[in-house]
């Protein structure tokens, strides 16, 4: 049957087994990465995590303690001045739930000495800088604790380009990264992290009342299912006749279409045969 005479069959497009995960297995899974990735392959028994207090860094931290031990595993809270404190109460929640050690470290210094010199600061530049502030940090504090940062960035956040480029994306092993929100929540439940952060809107905590979702114009229960589809190959228009509305298949199109760039390492001009990444790779690399 020609493509553009193809009709996609009928889907509910809230059916909550789309997303479904087997958690022992993904437990399992991720909790033998961050061991793989960190001891075998680099000989590193220590992690750093950004311990912000909402799901992904706790779900991240839980699972570095199951494959690392509670002793390995260094929380490190980086408020800025306008941080709220439900983020700080709520990341002392997972430092006591687990008995990790645990530092506080404001950037209020380094990104008020750097926005000194750049007046009128609108808010998402102000995200970004915050966001490289803690990157500064943390990866200063793996250097003077022996230890590897552990990314807490999910899928649907790198899918919609909601992120901080060479900031939220910089630690070098994330297991997180292939799960979308909605499944982050589902296996911080099973991993036991507090309600009162699996429940809470997903939010950047740059100002009072902001959350992901108001800032997408969709939920990420409605996003998460449109992007399976478009990952997967769908068309829009076909996403559109599974059942999805127009506008949020437009919206998540267009954040996944614009934000590719943001997925890619570094474009480098080949003047060679052993460019890096290009065609320098070791068998590991394909």
């Amino acid at each position: 049957m020609p493509l553009d005479v193809y009709r996609a069959p009928a889907f509910n497009p809230d059916d909550e087994g789309l997303l479904a995960l087997d958690i022992p297995t993904v437990v399992e899974w991720l909790t033998d990465f961050v061991y793989d990735e960190m001891v075998r392959r680099r000989g590193i028994q220590r992690a750093v995590i950004g311990l912000s207090g909402g799901v992904d860094s706790a779900v991240s931290t839980y699972l570095a303690v199951r494959a690392l031990g509670a002793e390995n595993v260094h929380a490190i809270r980086m408020p800025y001045r306008i941080s709220s404190r439900e983020s700080l109460d709520h990341a002392r929640m997972v430092v006591d739930d687990l008995g990790i050690p645990e530092r506080t470290i404001s950037i209020t210094g380094m990104v008020d000495g750097y926005l000194a010199e750049e007046p009128d600061t609108p808010a998402h530049r102000l995200g970004n800088v915050c966001a490289r502030s803690r990157m500064i940090v943390l990866f200063d504090q793996s250097a003077k604790l022996g230890a590897l940062p552990i990314g807490t960035g999910n899928k649907s956040e790198r899918l919609l380009g909601y992120y901080t480029w060479h900031a939220d994306d910089s630690p070098p092993i994330n297991p997180l990264g292939d799960l979308f929100k909605t499944q982050v929540w589902d296996l911080a439940r099973a991993l036991g992290v507090p309600s009162q952060i699996v429940e809470k809107p997903a939010t950047a905590d740059l100002a009072q009342g902001q959350t992901d979702e108001g800032d997408f114009g969709i939920t990420y229960h409605r996003a998460d299912r449109i992007l399976h589809f478009l990952t997967r190959g769908y068309p829009p228009r076909k996403v559109v006749e599974l059942g999805f509305p127009e506008s949020e298949v437009e919206i998540v199109w267009k954040r996944l279409a614009g934000s590719h760039w943001k997925r890619r390492p570094p474009t480098v001009a080949m003047l060679s045969n052993s460019a890096i990444g290009e065609y320098y790779l070791r068998p590991v690399d394909y």
